[in-house]
């Protein structure tokens, strides 16, 4: 099964129908219905499904189709196509994370021939990758669906470890519009780039106050939020005085801070500091912000019930948190008790020669068989 999931090439930049339809289809052959929940275009589709009874809630199986691209990336192998080798399988999702999805779907048959008395969920999103999008959609709706869960897992790579807590995330493209001159008369332009320096620079102090001053959580491998650049463009030539320029940042901040009022310093700062000097020079210059992406963090008690729960499956007696972002966030939001556990590592995740292990997997799958013995009890009902 992970082997025909890594084939189908789902970039979050393509459609992911064909491997929905292939999980729809091999669903109903097994006598299960899926509900889709298509993006604006069609071209993209969320799944789900429910396993055994349909009078009550119960746990959901929760992944996204989507991989990154392999653009640029040099591969010992074809990324589409699995190879196993000292161990490991390699190919891209192999970690992040069709092989979650595979596991969950090549026990589809062992689910159905145990009497379960809680159902098992299967939710299957798109463009995860890329902002957590296509899951919304789902979410807004799975509300009202006749059958939904009582709580969620999703099954990211976390080397099997049972976690409890990620990072929120804000990220913003900032505009810069300035004036055009030749640079031998400077002053009489705007430039668009020193001013983006000037806001990438606040910026770049905002993370060294919060590396410096917290709050902290030394549960994470990086203790405080953090504050990043990451793509700047601007500027045609060197003797002109540049017109445009845009830049790409992100907060990645942790339970108990505000990416609003984060992102209201900078605002202030553009206001008080630079729109003034910019307007004195030619008020047609300006500076404007467009998200392009945010998700909350999650953040679930120990003592929760699914939390207990996810660490006898897991063989677990302690929680993690991490500093990548899913979208367990988006279903506590909704209300919705969830946990991250999941085969391989995020270290392998997005690189070229992705691998996962063979012995990951057969945690996966122990995993699976503790969650469908603890779904046939008749107290799980």
């Amino acid at each position: 099964m992970i082997r025909k999931l890594v084939a189908f090439d789902t970039t979050s930049r393509n459609s992911n129908l064909q491997i929905i339809d292939f999980i729809r289809d091999y669903l109903a052959s097994h006598g299960v219905t899926s509900q889709m929940v298509f993006d604006e275009s069609g071209k993209k589709a969320n799944l789900y499904a429910t396993l055994g009874p349909t009078d009550r809630p119960g746990i959901a199986l929760s992944g996204h189709t989507d991989v990154v691209p392999i653009d640029g990336q040099e591969w010992s192998s074809d990324p589409w196509t699995v190879a196993e080798r000292d161990g490991r399988l390699y190919g891209r999702g192999t970690s992040d994370m069709k092989s979650f999805l595979a596991i969950t779907l090549a026990m589809v048959p062992e689910f159905l021939a145990r009497p379960l008395q809680q159902p098992i969920h299967l939710i299957f999103s798109y463009d995860e990758e890329v902002g957590c999008v296509g899951v919304r959609r789902l979410i807004a709706l799975l509300k009202d669906f006749p059958v939904k869960p009582s709580a969620v897992i999703i099954g990211e790579p976390t080397d099997m470890k049972v976690i409890v807590a990620h990072k929120g995330k804000k990220s913003v493209r900032a505009r810069v519009r300035g004036l055009e001159a030749h640079s031998s008369l400077a002053p009489k332009g705007v430039n668009a780039i020193e001013y983006a320096a000037e806001m990438i620079a606040f910026l770049k102090r905002m993370g060294q106050r919060c590396a410096k001053d917290g709050p902290f959580d030394e549960a994470y491998d990086v203790a405080h939020t953090t504050v990043h650049t990451g793509v700047i463009h601007g500027g045609t030539a060197l003797n002109i005085v540049p017109k445009d320029c845009y830049f790409d940042f992100e907060f990645r901040y942790i339970g108990g801070v505000d990416p609003e009022a984060m992102f209201g310093e900078l605002q202030a700062f553009v206001d008080r500091e630079l729109l003034p000097a910019m307007h004195a020079v030619s008020p047609d210059t300006g500076i404007s912000f467009e998200e392009i992406s945010a998700f909350p963090g999650l953040d679930m008690p120990e003592e929760a019930d699914l939390v207990v729960l996810a660490k006898k499956l897991a063989g677990a007696n302690m929680v993690r948190k991490v500093a990548f972002g899913t979208e367990a966030g988006l279903f506590q939001q909704a209300g919705w008790p969830t946990i991250i556990c999941g085969p391989g590592s995020i270290a392998q995740a997005h690189k070229p020669d992705e691998w996962v292990s063979l012995d990951q997997l057969a945690q996966c799958e122990r995993f699976m068989h503790r969650l469908l013995d603890r779904a046939c009890e008749k107290t799980a009902a």
